[in-house]
């Protein structure tokens, strides 16, 4: 912006200065100028403070040298300019205001509803209507109808969304854990309905869909420590795509969610890559498979932890940090796990085909 900058002193008064001074607001709009460069901007024409409150109550005051001025009051001396209840602007002189404080502040003020335009807060998370979700998500609608649900949802459809499926285990609510699980952290813009059983969430928030991972994994980690979600909860998340194709979506994280387990409760479907094809071979026929029956005799041993655990660290050090145990305890459960499944963990083949039978018993499980 330095090219830009202006002094009000270094220009006369009068007609002409005033076209210059919405010139020079204009070029930050085309500049795509931030909030705190507004202000700075300002600031450094007027020669005094500028701030802003917003409509959420947050302040910003920027000196003419660039510097923060901090969040306090505005003084009662201040030129102030409202927002239209979006907030207010104000420029902090000290004395008497000078003949252009007005203009300045009221380009301020509309440069700043354009820049930094006012949203209603996020919704919160909540049971949405059934029907409209599922029309949604559904295989038969129309663009046109699809479209329409999306709006009635009071979702955007020119904006990219990801659908999550989350399954609660027997006797559980998925919608009341689904809601549980979107209600904390960033706010995602969540609708859930419950279909077929497992909680279908639609989520398009603000800061767009690749914040939803993150978001998701953060919750799960604070609601495994105050205990507000079983240990059964198990998500699937699909990739952001358009509002049309949630449908898309919606199979890639039932898909997804199949994979998960106690270890790894959430499992986004690009991440899976190539091992999604195993979702194609029927439960019935990995239920027989005799490594997916060596793996359920480990689940009744308890050595089936150690075994997810080594898998996934890749390290049997690091699977004993993971497990709480002492790395030789972990050592002796190895040695029985090869015993059961008849092949050695030491090498990269035996390890890739213990996380196949891992996955293929998980598929059979869900299926």
């Amino acid at each position: 912006m330095k090219g830009l900058l202006l002094r009000l002193s270094a220009v006369d008064s009068g007609a002409e200065t005033a076209v210059r001074v919405i010139a020079y607001f204009d070029e930050l709009i085309a500049r795509r100028a931030t909030l705190p460069d507004l202000l700075r901007a300002t600031a450094f024409l007027a020669e005094c403070v500028a701030g802003i409150r917003r409509v959420d109550g947050a302040v910003l005051r920027y000196r003419p040298t660039g510097e923060p001025g901090g969040d306090g009051p505005v003084p009662p001396d201040a030129v102030v300019v409202d927002l239209d209840g979006a907030g207010r602007v104000w420029l902090e002189r000290g004395g008497e205001a000078g003949p252009l404080d007005v203009l300045v502040l009221e380009r301020l003020a509309i440069s700043a509803k354009v820049l930094n335009p006012v949203e209603p807060p996020p919704a919160a998370p909540h049971l949405a209507d059934p029907a409209l979700v599922e029309l949604v998500l559904g295989e038969q609608a129309a663009d046109e109808d699809r479209a329409r649900a999306l709006t009635l949802l009071g979702l955007d459809t020119t904006r990219p969304l990801r659908v999550v499926a989350v399954a609660s285990g027997a006797e559980r609510d998925a919608g009341a854990d689904a809601v549980a699980l979107v209600a904390r952290g960033k706010p995602l813009g969540a609708r859930v309905a419950v279909v077929g059983g497992v909680a279908a969430v639609v989520l398009q928030p603000r800061e767009g869909p690749d914040s939803v991972v993150s978001t998701l994994r953060e919750t799960l980690a604070l609601r495994a420590k105050d205990r507000t979600l079983p240990d059964t909860v198990r998500v699937g998340v699909g990739d952001a795509v358009n509002g049309l194709e949630a449908r898309h979506s919606w199979l890639q994280a039932r898909l997804a969610q199949r994979f998960a387990a106690p270890s790894r409760p959430l499992i986004v479907h690009e991440d899976l890559g190539a091992v999604t094809l195993l979702a194609e071979i029927p439960a019935e026929r990995l239920r027989a498979q005799p490594d997916v029956l060596a793996l359920n005799a480990l689940a009744e041993s308890g050595d089936l932890e150690t075994l997810e655990a080594f898998c996934r660290t890749g390290s049997l050090r690091q699977a004993a940090v993971a497990l709480h145990r002492h790395h030789s305890s972990v050592a002796a459960r190895l040695a029985h796990v090869e015993d059961a499944l008849g092949w050695s963990l030491d090498d990269t083949a035996g390890r890739f085909r213990a996380r196949l039978a891992l996955a293929a018993r998980r598929l059979a499980e869900s299926g």
